[in-house]
């Protein structure tokens, strides 16, 4: 079997590692300080809250799929790309099966971003390796 194929593999799932952690230890810590209930968002009147929630995700997708690029052994694009892909169908099967843990619009959000932030993550890999 081709040693890249091994790198690529550990690549994604470098990537996947960096988006858990730091999503979920962000929660821990706003749970911790009371901003965040445990397991569940609330459904309304928190919109700055969970706006604020979404963007973190969102930033830490894109790092978790720069970090996947930068692993890449080849075409780190399309690693990034895959991951995205991934989190694509996570947060689709989680925007489904979790209709009734948050608002409606956050899921939604989350699936309907999730390849543009691997693109972006993707990016922001190809303009570091051109400045360096």
């Amino acid at each position: 079997m081709n040693k890249n194929i091994f790198k690529s593999i550990g690549a994604f799932i470098a990537g996947l590692v960096v988006i858990f952690v730091l999503s979920y230890g962000t929660d821990a810590v706003l749970e911790s300080m009371g901003i965040l209930s445990r397991g569940s968002l609330p459904m309304y009147g928190s919109e700055l809250l969970i706006a604020s929630i979404l963007v973190y995700r969102l930033v830490y997708s894109v790092i978790g799929c720069y970090v996947t690029a930068r692993l890449a052994p080849n075409r780190p694009m399309n690693h990034a790309i895959a991951l995205g892909i991934f989190g694509f169908i996570g947060s689709f099967a989680g925007a489904i099966a979790g209709q009734n843990l948050g608002p409606t619009w956050y899921s939604w959000t989350l699936v309907a971003l999730a390849l543009p932030c691997a693109w972006l993550g993707g990016k922001v890999n190809q303009l570091s390796l051109s400045i360096s």
